[in-house]
């Protein structure tokens, strides 16, 4: 193998339908939404409906990123009672600067404010990464390098985002993007917090949830492009640069789990690579979209899908141990990851 994997060995998760890692992962595993009307109205006179998070105060905007952030970040550090949050970095992913309705200044000011909400600092080396949905699994890539490097002994990968304002809620309407009372073919607005603890992989004894491989690619044809028929290039090259990373084949793997939330564009994508990649019979090969209960949430989402896939492996109710997870940007970048989970072997 050309790449050490990394172990994660901690999950924090702040939605919709949990403000805990178990308790989001139940909700999800049952198929319970939090899906009710918000304060907003769609261009037919009818309320949007939304995923918010119920926290203890009506908090909007960047103070509630922040606190969101912060729970999820706080569930991480619990698990991880000897983990020195000053050696370890904290790589944080938000909406990407273009995107509608987000808030200015998120990359200079979001990590200092959460550090004086939890009271704690991390390693000077962290980092905001404006990736979007893939903020995480560009956040685990630059985790392993400096866990390569032995730059940390752990790096903590995070994202936080909300679709839940006047301004994203209006920008996607206005591009069909968004479910209303007058298109089907559109997602539902959350917003979230999570948070993985990553390590490099080492031989145990004890059962582990590994990251193997990651890849890479850009799709021509996104979610807005109207010039270009879609063929799912960049999902494609984003599968094969993540399975050649392990040393294995699609088929190798037991069921997927995606970004997808609500648009065709996204599963007709995840079928078009499918039909591509996958050389060998299946019977089954499920499709998970944890957005189906906790909305759209953005950059939170690779943390969120983490925290999914953790949880059905450890608790056994995974089609299999081995996975393939993948997701998409509106501007065509995609990003590809297989994971694993090794559990203990009988004596």
């Amino acid at each position: 193998m050309s790449v050490p994997p990394l172990a994660i060995t901690g999950t924090g998760m702040v939605t919709g339908v949990g403000l805990s890692a178990p308790a989001a992962c139940a909700a999800i595993r049952c198929a319970i939404d939090n899906f009710q009307e918000t304060r907003f109205m769609d261009a037919g006179g009818e309320w949007i409906l939304g995923c918010e998070v119920p926290l203890e105060q009506p908090w909007r905007g960047r103070a509630k990123l922040v606190k969101m952030l912060a729970m999820a970040l706080q569930e991480c550090l619990d698990n991880a009672p000897g983990l020195d949050e000053g050696a370890t970095p904290l790589i944080l992913g938000v909406a990407e600067p273009a995107r509608p309705g987000r808030i200015d200044g998120l990359e200079d000011a979001l990590i200092p404010e959460v550090e004086a909400e939890l009271g704690r600092r991390f390693h000077p080396g962290s980092v905001v990464i404006a990736g979007g949905r893939l903020s995480v699994a560009q956040g685990l890539h630059r985790a392993r390098k400096l866990l390569v490097a032995a730059e940390a002994d752990s790096v903590i990968v995070a994202g936080v985002d909300g679709f839940l304002n006047a301004p994203a809620l209006a920008a996607y309407e206005a591009r069909e993007r968004l479910l209303t009372s007058t298109n089907s073919n559109g997602f539902i607005p959350g917003e979230a917090a999570a948070a993985v603890v990553v390590e490099l992989a080492r031989v145990s004894d004890e059962p582990q949830f590994l990251c193997m491989g990651l890849g890479f690619g850009t799709e021509p044809a996104s979610v807005e492009a109207e010039d270009q028929p879609l063929r799912a290039d960049g999902l494609v090259q984003a599968i094969r640069g993540a399975l050649d990373e392990v040393g294995v084949t699609l088929a190798a793997t037991d069921f997927r789990i995606t970004d997808v939330s609500g648009e065709q564009y996204g599963f007709k994508e995840a079928a078009l690579a499918l039909s591509r990649l996958l050389r060998e019979r299946k019977p089954e090969y499920d499709i998970w979209h944890p957005a189906d209960c906790v909305g759209e949430v953005g950059a939170a989402i690779g943390a969120v899908v983490l925290g999914v896939a953790s949880a059905a492996v450890t608790k056994a109710y995974a089609p299999g141990n081995n996975i393939l997870a993948h997701f998409g940007n509106d501007d065509g970048q995609r990003a590809a990851a297989i994971l694993t989970y090794q559990p203990v072997k009988a004596a």
